[in-house]
């Protein structure tokens, strides 16, 4: 489980071909310093596990499903990744839930500046749309951002200068592809909805019969 806080951008110092899957090796000296055999570690947004570290690289076998269903299929040597360390029990949450499942490739349509800011206007599956909220969460290359206006297959996300600074978006422009994932939270409720075949009547149910709210809500 990650927050969507990208700790540092590293660097892909090597991709290669290790059986019917993939290695990389990603420079990140914060992260290795604090890192273990086994760690899950967010990579653009994808959820890997350390396999070996040493120098301040972090190895990491990425399966060619993932690596193919992802923007990891675009990685070379030097190019930037935005690094994210597992949560642990007792941090704090500064953005929102992320699993490190990506549900699908988008591409931003457009960046424009706003004032001190930058709106990013992105391309995701339309299979999606239930999952996307005007002000609610979205993780975009692992990062947590809030979602602005939702027009169809499109959200805006808006990027204060220190997000710019401080991950992979500087480096974006329009065509290029993003990781996305839709708030987790956001999954459960709808898939709850779903499944009760009753709209939220079944879902308020469920609540009631646990305890978590009264006969009067």
């Amino acid at each position: 489980m990650f927050t969507g806080i990208i700790k540092e951008v590293g660097v892909i110092e090597s991709v290669a071909r290790k059986g019917r899957s993939l290695v990389l090796n990603v420079k990140c000296p914060q992260t290795a310093a604090d890192a273990a055999l086994g760690d899950s570690i967010s990579v653009s947004g994808v959820c890997l596990t350390a396999t070996s570290i040493g120098g301040g690289v972090v190895a990491m076998d990425v399966g060619e499903e993932t690596f193919s269903r992802t923007t990891l299929s675009g990685l070379k040597p030097n190019s930037h990744v935005n690094i994210e360390p597992a949560l642990r029990v007792g941090d704090r949450v500064g953005g929102h839930y992320v699993t490190g499942h990506v549900d699908c490739v988008g591409k931003i349509v457009s960046v424009a500046a706003d004032e001190t800011q930058k709106v990013f206007t992105v391309r995701f599956d339309r299979e999606y749309a239930p999952l996307i909220a005007p002000k609610g969460s979205v993780a975009v290359d692992g990062i947590s951002l809030t979602v602005g206006s939702v027009r169809d297959d499109t959200f805006e996300v808006y990027i204060i200068p220190h997000t710019m600074g401080a991950t992979t978006l500087a480096e974006k422009s329009a065509g290029d592809k993003v990781n996305i994932e839709a708030d987790v939270l956001a999954r459960y409720v709808f898939w709850s909805r779903k499944t009760a075949g009753d709209g939220g009547d079944g879902l308020l149910r469920k609540l009631k019969d646990h305890g978590y709210i009264g006969e009067k809500a």
